[in-house]
């Protein structure tokens, strides 16, 4: 039996209504298009599509959107050397693309979610609209920041807090969940001592943090990045659709990370 595209988006639908604001959409190929093979990334970037049509794949599942933006309009970066480049890439490749990002959360539990705690090593003991709190063994937040890179492979994180805080009950956060208005309210009314997010406004969550600790109070913030942060739920994704399409190949590919410490 062929699958198509289109066939694989009406399953990643799951049935779920979104608004018609959505950017949940099929922004390359077609959907009666035969899948070959299929690739879920963070992100469609340069690499991660040619890397695909290396692989034989013609179907690119991508989280996040691929002209750096998250609502992307038609005159968006209009004439713009890199984006002539990289469509002209695309079209190379000969791959289609639909971007997953607002049905995928929505999954009942959130993909991105359970694959970032998968990758940790950790179980939720408690779910909340903006994320998970985790109970962990008694570690230093220096600990935990090892910890941290060694599981997902990341060559550093961004941490505020006494090195030698112990952290125990955790908010995580995937994506930009790292902002004021989600993480200040886990560690004011869930008494976490450490949120672990992807990013946020530096000025929100780190400015509460600063406070706290010039007042004497044991609370941590530990950023991986947005891309560290959500990568592992797509890999998730990635094992799913191997389950559930067990004639097709599909691989979940990694960028290398963006930025260096200098």
């Amino acid at each position: 039996m062929n699958i198509t595209i289109g066939h694989v988006i009406k399953d990643l639908k799951a049935d779920l209504e979104l608004p018609d604001s959505t950017v949940d959409r099929l922004l390359f190929g077609h959907e009666h298009t035969v899948v070959k093979g299929i690739v879920t990334a963070f992100t469609a970037s340069q690499s991660i599509i040619e890397r695909a049509s290396a692989l034989g794949a013609n179907f690119i599942i991508s989280h996040e959107g691929i002209y750096y933006k998250h609502r992307e309009p038609s005159d968006w970066l209009r004439n713009d050397a890199v984006v002539e480049v990289k469509a002209a890439a695309i079209e190379q490749a000969d791959v289609g693309i639909f971007r997953l990002h607002d049905y995928i959360h929505r999954y009942q539990p959130d993909p991105i979610e359970v694959g970032l705690l998968r990758k940790l090593g950790w179980v939720a003991s408690e779910m909340h609209a903006v994320g998970a709190i985790v109970d962990i063994p008694a570690m230093q937040l220096i600990e935990v920041a090892e910890y941290l890179k060694s599981r997902l492979h990341i060559p550093y994180v961004r941490a505020a807090g006494e090195p030698t805080m112990l952290c125990e009950r955790v908010g995580v956060l995937v994506g930009y969940r790292g902002g004021g208005s989600s993480a200040i309210p886990l560690l004011q009314q869930e008494n976490v001592d450490l949120i672990i997010a992807g990013e946020g406004p530096e000025w929100e969550t780190p400015e509460y943090i600063k406070d706290a600790l010039h007042q004497g109070r044991s609370k941590a913030l530990i950023m991986l990045g947005h891309a560290e942060s959500e990568a592992p739920g797509m890999e998730y994704l990635a094992e799913r659709l191997a389950e559930k399409y067990p004639m097709l190949p599909v691989h979940f590919l990694a960028d290398e990370p963006v930025f260096r410490v200098f």
